[in-house]
């Protein structure tokens, strides 16, 4: 409380000397009675050291030409099609508190396509049934929200909200961390985007070798379906996260040498009793009423696992990822969700058993070469994705060519001062049947990272 009278007293300390004065006294009176409120207690006086703070933010614009319309769901393809899109695409404000004892307290906020409100849009994914669905506008979303302490310099033990150590993007995140306009649509269409959870974590720093193990809520697996596999299950449609089916995480990342770095993680967690109603339960004749789930839950776990490597080498920088995903009782999952409510606001197409998604990028420095100051690069790049939403699913489920998706990108990545950026590219993208129209795209991203 002496704090609040005390930063106020100081922020309108020019609008007058007699409110600053007022305000003062009341720091101090406020000071005098938690003071005395501790001495009632019998609790010892309370330390007055304040935390060092680190500020960051980094925010993005992007526009985007398409020459292809948003109705995939036909025979041949989406339609060609001249579109032009505008998006603040997001901000995200960073704060880090180190206090004494190695205790560091770090969040993030992040706006996401200018904020918070409502939109509209035509849902083509369902197999012809045209939807018109009310959802977000915008978001603001805490993505990071937790307490770290670090032990004997080796150890590191965080509990609260944090990114899941899966995938390429948990860590390389910000725009100056990859070179195309856009994060990887392979990982981020297989996989929740920045993945972030509820949890404990724990890190072992090993010389050489980083290992990350983390306990998570699991996913929703109500938001499962074949164009975007599990990343969906992302909980946050609701206001509390559901835990009764927990995961675990564990990374290991390997250094050989400077600039280079390698590794592989996996990922196992529970779904089935994450969703909004009890309903993926097993029929049961003699089950009890009283119980929710008298027969027990229907399992659907979760297996992911991914090999991942980035380097920076000179001029040279590149980055990539494999991840293969697996779905268990993904038939009984379809057959549920295909009775859905609409109001949840879900995808019901059928979620295939496996998931398959390799990406990989690579751009050089040609700053030098063109005689530019040190604190530019410029950098020609290309990317190659591809991914299956779908790939080899069970017997019964026919395999979409339009889930396998491969996608070439070229373009030219500008740093500034190593935090102002400018982006444009170029992408193709092709379907697994040479029926399906291919897509093509010009992306242009520019903001900046501190």
């Amino acid at each position: 409380m002496k704090a609040v009278f005390t930063s106020a007293a100081a922020a309108i300390r020019g609008a007058g000397p007699r409110l600053a004065g007022v305000l003062a006294i009341g720091a101090a009176l406020a000071a005098s009675r938690d003071a005395r409120a501790d001495a009632d207690l019998g609790v010892a006086p309370r330390a007055t050291q304040k935390p060092d703070l680190t500020f960051r933010a980094y925010g993005e614009l992007h526009a985007g030409f398409y020459a292809y319309g948003l109705d995939q769901n036909r025979a041949g393809g989406s339609r060609r099609d001249r579109r032009v899109e505008l998006d603040t695409t997001r901000l995200a404000l960073e704060v880090e508190a180190r206090f004494a004892d190695d205790l560091e307290v770090e969040f993030e906020i992040e706006f996401e396509h200018g904020g918070t409100g409502a939109a509209y849009e035509l849902e083509y994914e369902e197999f012809g049934e045209f939807e018109q669905e009310v959802e977000r506008g915008g978001e603001a979303i805490v993505e990071e929200l937790y307490l770290r302490k670090v032990l004997g310099g080796r150890f590191a033990v965080s509990v609260g909200r944090f990114y899941v150590a899966v995938g390429q993007l948990s860590r390389y995140y910000r725009p100056t961390a990859y070179l195309a306009a856009t994060r990887a649509e392979a990982e981020t269409t297989v996989i929740p985007q920045v993945w972030d959870e509820l949890g404990a974590q724990l890190e072992a720093f090993l010389g050489r070798v980083k290992v990350t193990a983390q306990v998570v809520n699991g996913l929703d697996s109500t938001g499962f379906s074949s164009q975007f596999w599990v990343s969906r299950g992302h909980q946050g449609r609701f206001e509390s996260i559901r835990a009764s089916d927990p995961a675990g995480v564990l990374r290991v990342d390997v250094q050989p040498r400077a600039g280079v770095e390698v590794g592989a993680a996996g990922y196992v967690g529970g779904t089935s009793r994450n969703r909004p109603k009890a309903d993926l339960v097993p029929t049961c004749a003699d089950g009890d009423d009283d119980v929710v789930a008298p027969c027990g839950y229907v399992a659907a776990p979760v297996v992911i696992a991914d090999v991942h490597a980035a380097l920076q080498l000179g001029p040279v920088r590149a980055q990539g990822t494999a991840l293969y995903g697996w779905l268990g009782n993904a038939n009984a999952v379809s057959a549920r969700n295909d009775r859905l409510s609409n109001d949840l606001q879900v995808l019901r197409s059928p979620v295939s058993d496996q998931a398959l998604a390799i990406w990989g990028e690579a751009g050089w420095d040609v700053a030098p070469a063109l005689g530019l100051a040190a604190a530019h690069r410029l950098e020609p790049f290309v990317r190659l994705e591809h991914y299956d939403t779908m790939f080899r699913p069970r017997a019964e489920l026919f395999d979409n060519p339009r889930f396998a998706r491969t996608v070439a990108t070229a373009g030219l990545s500008y740093q500034a001062h190593g935090g102002v950026f400018a982006k444009v590219d170029a992408s193709h993208r092709r379907f697994g049947s040479s029926e399906l129209r291919p897509e093509n795209a010009l992306h242009v991203a520019t903001g900046f990272v501190f």
